[in-house]
């Protein structure tokens, strides 16, 4: 089931860290078609697109307060619960990340300050389909509220009847969300991008999707707006040894082949015994899946690796990168601290990736496709903007004078060095 590795030559790796790639070229050509629709058309783009590429006709783009209460009332207490539960978590782990100012003078007379201010405007995307996300809805309105956004607009696809799924709205609404809006796909990204009369332009859109709302994502961000992050299909690595579960490992791997057919998972592991009883737990757990069919696919694109080498899985893990890293290995927090690229880590054999996806309080918006070795996952920095002030007194500033001229003069820019010498009358 899982194509299978022994040992192999490093020279091999760069294949086995491989993602699956996708010419995205009609892609691009029907998103750029979509985003010039909307930045000229605004609304009427809007409601035009949601008809034909949804099938859904709009009469109000906006979900009312009226909604809002209906759904409410349609979430099951259950559900409310564990959504006030995860919140709680999620923000007392963000709310720890806040920094206090930087304020230290770097020298006699020379005060440096920095402070965190909060992006005015932020959009979120939540993906629908099949599966709501509402979950990502916690996700990235909670560290917003914690940074302190004055505004936070939320798009996400609805059904043909036109209603979104009352679970996103329930949290959006504990998430105090200002305004909700029935957009989805590439459009939904345009309309935050530009701005429409109905949907304010976001200072910077968050959020997971397809491969339409990635690419307008990317094409938005040249010149438009900023975005979180680079993103694909989801991934998990699991790091196995003989102190595993096997039944827990392959939970795993499912759990996040469940995604979609494009989605990776593979199994690093300590020998082939190992790798055996995973393959048989995998077919034993899939059989038990209502999506059977799209982690099978996903299963099939996945792969197994043995080392003899705790020093070498350590080494692949960090050249693959992946977006969730599951260690169930002896002594599994010595091995975390030697991981450098992963997005989310997960320690020991009680720390399932639903975890964190759901209600530890981490964030489940990571970088995928390898960029974890440069990029973060979501976190309260993410929603705000560091920014420096300096202050220098009469005789700090000729303390400093020296070093400012000398390197000024030596670029070439003696405006600069004037600008310094004119105020001490040299």
């Amino acid at each position: 089931m899982l194509e299978r590795f022994l040992n192999p030559d490093r020279e091999m790796w760069p294949r086995l860290t491989a993602r699956a790639t996708f010419s995205d070229k009609e892609i691009e050509e029907r998103v750029r078609g979509i985003l010039a629709q909307v930045k000229e058309g605004g609304d009427s783009a809007l409601r035009a697109l949601s008809g034909q590429i949804d099938g859904v006709d709009l009469d109000s783009l906006q979900v009312s307060p009226q909604e809002i209460e209906r759904a409410r009332g349609k979430v099951s207490e259950p559900i409310k619960e564990a959504i006030r539960t995860a919140i709680a978590n999620i923000t007392a782990f963000h709310r720890a990340q806040l920094h206090e100012p930087v304020d230290i003078q770097t020298m006699e007379g020379v005060r440096c300050v920095q402070r965190a201010v909060p992006i005015r405007n932020v959009g979120l995307y939540i993906p629908g389909g099949s599966a709501p996300l509402f979950s990502t809805v916690l996700m990235l309105a909670v560290p917003a509220r914690v940074a302190g956004c004055e505004n936070i607009v939320l798009c996400t696809p609805c059904s043909r009847e036109g209603e979104v799924a009352a679970e996103v709205l329930y949290a959006a609404e504990q998430c105090g969300v200002d305004r909700i809006f029935k957009i989805g796909g590439a459009q939904a990204i345009a309309a935050m991008g530009y701005g429409t009369q109905t949907v304010p332009k976001a200072d910077k859109i968050f959020g997971p999707g397809n491969r339409y709302v990635t690419k307008a994502k990317q094409m938005l961000s040249v010149a438009d707006v900023a975005i979180d992050m680079p993103a694909g299909p989801s991934e998990v690595m699991v790091l196995a040894d003989e102190s595993a579960s096997a039944a827990f490992v392959a939970a795993d791997l499912l759990s996040q082949a469940e995604h979609g057919p494009d989605s990776q998972a593979l199994l690093v592991c300590g020998s082939e015994e190992m790798a055996e009883q995973v393959e048989r737990q995998l077919a034993e757990q899939l059989a038990l899946l209502p999506r059977a069919d799209i982690a099978a696919r996903a299963i099939e694109n996945s792969r197994a690796v043995v080392f003899d080498s705790v020093d070498d899985m350590v080494d692949f893990a960090n050249a693959y990168g992946a977006e969730h890293l599951i260690i169930s290995m002896n002594d599994a927090w010595s091995v975390a601290r030697r991981i450098t690229a992963a997005g989310s880590v997960f320690i020991g054999n009680y720390s399932p990736e639903s975890a964190g996806d759901y209600a530890s309080g981490t964030n489940h918006t990571l970088p995928t496709c390898g960029w974890a070795s440069a990029f973060s996952g979501v976190n309260t920095d993410s929603f705000v903007r560091k920014i420096t002030y300096q202050e220098l007194s009469r005789e700090g500033l000729r303390s400093l004078a020296p070093t400012i001229t000398a390197m000024a003069e030596a670029e070439g820019l003696d405006a600069h060095s004037r600008a310094v010498k004119i105020r001490l009358g040299l």
